[in-house]
């Protein structure tokens, strides 16, 4: 195994913690805590409780991870007002 070598590790994001850290439930059962990877601070991708995201880990380190992908969910409701027409690109005067 290479020494840059990164595990990946999917989870529930279980509780919100100061300093843009997370406590993260991995699939395995284990709980880590975790925080946000620069490109989702740059591209301001929010997460919140109850997220599934996808975790990077050192394998010297297995109590810290670095949180780099949030999953799209499928809750109903969460996209806007229902029976919106979509808005063009350009509006009428």
């Amino acid at each position: 195994m290479a020494k840059e070598e990164l595990i990946q590790f999917e989870g529930l994001v279980t509780e919100i913690l100061p300093d843009a850290r997370y406590r993260v439930q991995l699939d395995a059962g284990h709980e880590i805590v975790a925080y946000t990877a620069g490109k989702m601070k740059k591209n301001r991708i929010k997460t919140l409780a109850g997220d599934r995201v996808t975790i990077e880990m050192s394998p010297y380190d297995l109590e810290k991870g670095r949180l780099i992908f949030r999953h799209k969910d499928e809750r109903p409701g969460t996209g806007g007002p229902r029976g919106a027409p979509p808005r063009g690109q350009f509006r009428r005067r």
